[in-house]
């Protein structure tokens, strides 16, 4: 079986946003370096990357509430956001790298401006947001902000929001950022494909991985299913990506690696309302994020999002969380059962057992009928009617339940890297801000796996992310310089006016 063993440096599985970058940072530190892709869809960006499945938000923490939070003294938290903030700048500043060395071309097909509001109702919620907004302006990476709570300028903001609300001796407020942007990971994804293809990557649509197994020199024998031919081929490299998103949790669980013990993963899986109404997006510009219910997952905060899809503008609004027993949208009814191993079955109960809110609000929300749903749009839009709206099924997500310091069975709601003592393997695990961060993720998964390289790359890293290893929170200076060269580059100076 070893002689048709194919060798290369660098395996990559899943033709994600993951892998893209991955591959893409790799290409430019070290050219020579052989990688191949391994996916199991017939093309990039198919599954939690592409913009139908994908929030879509640039994540900056600009809007999101889930990142603030409240402390016991009455003080806001900004620690998280700043640090999510952060790593969306590393972001920006890899995806302007390749527009001006012309790895990708036309900007505007997957990132545009886009205003990114906060909006709360209630004077309790009201006296948060004003708190978070003090805090936040403070901050050079949050300048900009507006806070409003005068219904009337609220009208100017969010028109299709406040038109026809009926409870305005209820206080409302919101925050208001210009500089938030709409970012298409599905379309991103696939520029970054093409681009690897030109560097002589070579990517396999329509292979699917069937097992990892460590060779007795230490390597990692892939063993792959093409699907259109019904062959099954080996290949070897010194180290392995899994960036499959949901599918990589059974992966990594191949490997036999200690660090993928004692590991689960509960799947969420989520539905959109969208609507396409040429005059009903037209009187919405912005996406503007609300409150968690209480009992939901923060990947569960209603939001009311503009979109750009093929360069058509569209709104959604959601996400309506829901069950699936499935790992990934194209996966199978039995991932959830395959995925529960001796080594971490105690892991999977105890989550069980402490997540008895969350089980019964996923529960609540797969019963919701239409009449429900629309019901909850019309918190945001009151005006809002069924027939304008229709259902779309977004991609899976897959929560880490992990054993950590607070207990057996913590649900992990964030992004996270598994990775091998000897960096041989890394598996990228989780759910949200995920995409908008992948340039900070990817990097972690080099010093993690490549940390006898790093010192040597540095530099080149530097030309590409003129940031990297400095805190932009604390260098306002370089903020400002960083931000407005990529505001240039990415085309981000243009305002879109509102149409009423």
């Amino acid at each position: 079986m070893s002689g048709m063993q194919k060798k290369t440096d660098i395996i990559l599985i899943g033709a994600g946003v993951m892998s893209a970058t991955l591959g893409s940072l790799l290409k430019e530190l070290v050219p020579e370096w052989e990688i191949k892709v391994f996916e199991k869809l017939a093309n990039a960006g198919e599954e939690s990357s592409n913009e139908w499945n994908n929030a879509g938000t640039g994540h900056a923490a600009l809007c999101e509430l889930n990142y603030t939070s409240e402390k016991a003294d009455g003080s806001i938290d900004i620690r998280k956001a700043v640090n999510i903030n952060e790593q969306f700048q590393l972001s920006r500043q890899f995806w302007s790298f390749l527009v001006s060395s012309k790895m990708i071309r036309n900007p505007q097909d997957f990132i545009k401006p886009i205003p990114h509001m906060s909006l709360v109702t209630g004077e309790k919620n009201v006296s948060f947001l004003k708190k978070r907004f003090k805090a936040l302006s403070d901050v050079p990476l949050f300048q900009g902000m507006e806070f409003s709570d005068d219904p009337e300028k609220l009208k100017e903001w969010i028109p299709l929001i406040m038109e026809g609300r009926t409870l305005l001796n209820e206080p409302i407020a919101a925050t208001k950022v210009d500089s938030g942007t709409d970012v298409n990971f599905g379309a991103l994804t696939r520029m970054l494909f093409d681009h690897l293809q030109s560097k002589n990557v070579e990517v396999y649509y329509k292979h699917k991985i069937k097992d990892i197994k460590r060779t007795s020199d230490g390597s990692w024998e892939v063993k792959v299913h093409n699907l259109d031919n019904g062959k099954i081929g080996y290949h070897t490299a010194k180290f392995v990506f899994i960036g499959g998103g949901g599918g990589s949790l059974p992966l990594l669980q191949r490997t036999g690696i200690p660090e993928s013990k004692h590991i689960g993963g509960f799947p969420v899986s989520g539905l959109f309302m969208v609507c396409n109404k040429p005059e009903i997006v037209a009187q919405h510009h912005a996406k503007v994020y609300g409150k968690a219910k209480i009992g939901a997952p923060p990947m569960s905060v209603p939001h009311l999002d503009t979109r750009y899809i093929d360069n058509r503008k569209a709104l959604l609004f959601g996400p309506f969380a829901g069950f699936s027993p499935k790992f990934l949208k194209t996966g199978s009814n039995l991932d959830l059962l395959c995925s529960v191993k001796p080594n971490n079955l105690c892991t999977m109960l105890a989550a069980g057992a402490k997540e008895m809110a969350l089980t019964k609000y996923l529960v609540q929300q797969v019963m919701l009928s239409d009449d429900k749903r629309l019901e909850e749009l019309r918190e945001f839009v009151p005006n809002a009617n069924l027939e304008d709206w229709e259902i779309v099924v977004a991609g899976q997500r897959v929560q880490v339940i992990k054993d950590t310091a607070s207990g057996k069975g913590t649900l992990q709601f964030g992004t996270e890297v598994v990775s091998a003592a000897d960096g041989s393997v890394a598996a990228l695990l989780g759910a949200s801000p995920g995409a908008s961060t992948a340039v900070n993720v990817m990097l972690e998964v080099l010093k993690r796996c490549f940390p006898q390289h790093m010192k040597a790359w540095e530099p080149r890293i530097k030309e590409m992310i003129p940031s990297y290893g400095v805190s932009l929170a604390e260098n306002p200076e370089l903020f400002q310089e960083i931000h407005d060269s990529t505001t240039q580059t990415l085309g981000l100076g243009r305002k879109e006016p509102l149409h009423r």
